[in-house]
């Protein structure tokens, strides 16, 4: 039996045709514009977080030694002074930046 051919209905559009003009890319109407950049940490955030850091440290070396286990300072200062540092970094990372 013989095969039919079918023809579409519309004329099917190639990529390589007879003297077709080449493409030219459309130039954008607007610009883009420039915009600032924010960052979420301001300049003061850091410096509360380094000054935590320290207040942290400073805490676990009064906890730290050997000798006379039961030394109030081991007890209630230093796990005070390293809950303040962690309150501290807590506030430096909620505090919201200073508006320009």
């Amino acid at each position: 039996m013989a095969q039919k051919i079918y023809k579409p209905a519309t004329p099917v559009k190639s990529s390589t045709t007879v003297n077709a003009k080449p493409a030219v890319a459309a130039k954008p109407a607007v610009k883009p514009t420039q915009t600032a950049v924010h960052f979420v940490f301001d300049k003061s955030n850091y410096r509360f977080l380094i000054i935590s850091f320290a207040i942290v440290v400073f805490g676990f070396i009064l906890m730290s030694g050997t000798t006379d286990i039961y030394n109030d300072t081991k007890i209630v200062i230093a796990p005070l002074v390293v809950l303040a540092g962690f309150g501290l970094g807590f506030y430096a990372i909620l505090k919201k930046p200073s508006a320009i």
